[in-house]
């Protein structure tokens, strides 16, 4: 597909998942932008500046990605990066429901911006940020869910704590 696409999220932390979501929108778009909420609604493991580092050495791989944070809606930022697709990874029937309310969300706020979901590769299916953060706190080995700048982060911030 022609154009650009924005991938938006909290990623707290990046996940492999999350990166598998991103090297498939990177196949289909000439530019993807992995857009890191300023805002979550919620408490954070990692600040902005560190979730946005650990996302920018997660995907320094893939040459047409490029790493931005971002305040506000996404669907305003994604105008203003002249992205007419938002990437959403969709992992399982439970997540089908909440990302389906906020597609539709997004399409009221904005009728321009269609929402493309895509399907991580099975070894990541069942992953989430949130599941790691709890196996993070347990001293779980981490290698296969999440990058390594990630694991080092998280067991850094595990021993820390």
């Amino acid at each position: 597909m022609n154009g650009n696409a924005i991938y938006p999220g909290t990623f707290d932390p990046i996940t492999l998942g999350h990166v598998n979501v991103i090297e498939k929108a990177a196949k289909l778009f000439e530019r993807v932008i992995l857009a890191v909420a300023e805002y979550t609604g919620k408490e954070n493991l990692f600040n902005l500046e560190q979730r946005f580092e650990l996302c920018r050495e997660s995907v320094k791989h893939l040459p047409n990605v490029d790493v931005v944070r971002f305040t506000g809606l996404a669907v305003d930022f994604a105008q203003a990066q002249n992205c007419r697709v938002m990437i959403r990874g969709l992992r399982a029937v439970s997540d089908f429901e909440y990302e389906l309310s906020l597609a539709l969300t997004n399409t009221r706020l904005n009728p321009d911006i269609e929402t493309l979901f895509l399907v991580p590769s099975l070894p990541y299916m069942y992953l989430s940020s949130s599941m790691v953060r709890q196996l993070a706190d347990l001293g779980s080995d981490l290698r296969e869910l999440v990058p390594k700048a990630v694991a080092d982060a998280l067991a850094k911030k595990v021993k820390n704590a």
